[in-house]
């Protein structure tokens, strides 16, 4: 089928830049590429606050404000906002930026295509609304099987809201003229629920490798944090309900307890729901061996990879977070730094098969702590690591990842065109 030359894409996230969490680094990355190819593109978002629930320096929540970011059209609307956690106020959250999202999105003239992207799904409900007003086609970008993410962790039990969810969840995968899935697991589960799997494209998390490639540890950043001789086992991203960190901390007691891992040092960066419990929690167990910082900029974010020996990758043991694909872990694999996997089925396998690093019983701070004892004991197999993970990021360039995405877009508008063409 012959591809459209150039498109006016609408895409809706509640995430974008500066914000520095996995869906604002996908979307953008993937917008800023669709752009340099000559394609317009308008990103509906919100004020950046993500995940403290504090406005970042330079914006205000206002109805309305546009810039203009690496060739993208930004339209930031105004939503009601909280840090992420509570339940009641992240949906308040959500509902409002699904109502002024598709205010936005109507007011942007003759878009060929919509897209939503999760993990929520208000998001892709107001895309779903733009396209019937508009008679556009739209694509659910399907990042996390929500609300069945929410139930994993607690945060909302089965009941009347659960079921009327799921139903709006199917609603929306039905309206969808095609789903876009970041894991191949996401689509088994959609096709076993009924879900057409001719519909459904899968195109995974990947790696900006202009931005996170091979660099030396950064000497100034390393003297600054007082760790220039350590061993350091990093965490890097949302501390949410679902990521399980405590695990994490409870490796760092057990290592502080093993005279040869005396210069073990564990490093967290970021934000969420769980790091004031995570602060609390350390100061608790008296770990001399342990720093919590807050998320830094995205322009940053590199120097920290740099400095870490071995990254941790972490969620709590639940059937479904086998699905998922943490996008850290292509992260993690651009920088050349080891992973250790807290985590069954898709990313395990991926650990496992390009021999990046290593997998650990989710949950278990003594399975943990032996993979960094191992590692620490074995420079060559942590070099080999190393090697491997380089290797592997080339499979998962976002570039690639952005064409090949573009190119499912094109067909939906082409295919959308001929239908429009054959109606009487």
């Amino acid at each position: 089928m012959e591809l459209v030359r150039l498109m006016k894409i609408l895409f809706l996230s509640d995430n974008f830049v500066p914000e520095v969490n996995a869906p604002a680094s996908r979307t953008f990355e993937h917008c800023k590429d669709w752009a340099s190819a000559g394609h317009s593109v308008v990103v509906v978002t919100c004020v950046p606050n993500f995940p403290a629930g504090r406005i970042f320096n330079g914006y205000r929540n206002w109805p309305w404000q546009k810039e203009l970011i690496e060739g993208i059209k930004v339209i930031r609307v105004w939503s009601y906002i909280t840090s992420n956690s509570g339940f009641v106020r992240r949906t308040l959250d959500y509902l409002s930026f699904m109502i002024t999202g598709f205010l936005a999105g109507v007011f942007v003239r003759r878009p060929d295509i919509i897209i939503g992207t999760s993990p929520q799904f208000f998001v892709v409900c107001g895309a779903w609304l733009i396209s019937a007003v508009k008679r556009k086609p739209f694509v659910f970008e399907l990042r996390d099987l929500w609300p069945e993410s929410i139930k994993a962790v607690g945060a909302i039990r089965d009941g009347l809201t659960l079921r009327f969810l799921e139903s709006v969840e199917l609603f929306l995968y039905k309206r969808a003229r095609r789903i876009v899935s970041v894991t191949h697991s996401f689509k088994d589960a959609l096709s076993a629920r009924g879900v057409s799997p001719d519909k459904i494209s899968v195109v995974t998390n990947g790696v900006d490798l202009s931005q996170f490639g091979e660099r030396p540890k950064d000497r100034d950043l390393l003297g600054q944090l007082r760790l220039s001789e350590k061993f350091i086992v990093g965490y890097i991203g949302t501390h949410g309900m679902a990521h399980g960190l405590t695990t994490i901390l409870e490796a760092a007691k057990v290592a502080s307890e093993r005279d040869e891992l005396k210069n073990v040092f564990f490093l967290f960066v970021g934000d969420g729901a769980e790091r004031q419990n995570l602060l609390e929690m350390a100061e608790r167990m008296q770990l001399s061996n342990v720093l919590l910082l807050r998320t830094v900029p995205k322009c940053d974010i590199a120097k920290y990879w740099s400095i870490l020996d071995v990254a941790v990758i972490h969620l709590k043991d639940h059937p479904l977070f086998r699905t998922v694909l943490p996008s850290k872990l292509f992260e993690s694999m651009g920088m050349g730094i080891p992973v250790l996997l807290g985590l069954a089925g898709e990313a395990a396998d991926i650990v496992l098969r390009e021999r990046i690093g290593a997998v650990f019983r989710p949950g278990s701070a003594v399975d943990l702590v032996d993979q960094i004892q191992y590692y620490l004991s074995d420079p060559v197999a942590l070099e080999t690591c190393r090697k491997y993970a380089l290797r592997a990021a080339l499979k998962y360039d976002r570039s690639s990842l952005a064409a090949k995405m573009l190119r499912i877009l094109s067909d939906v508008v082409v295919t959308d065109r001929e239908n429009k063409q054959l109606r009487p």
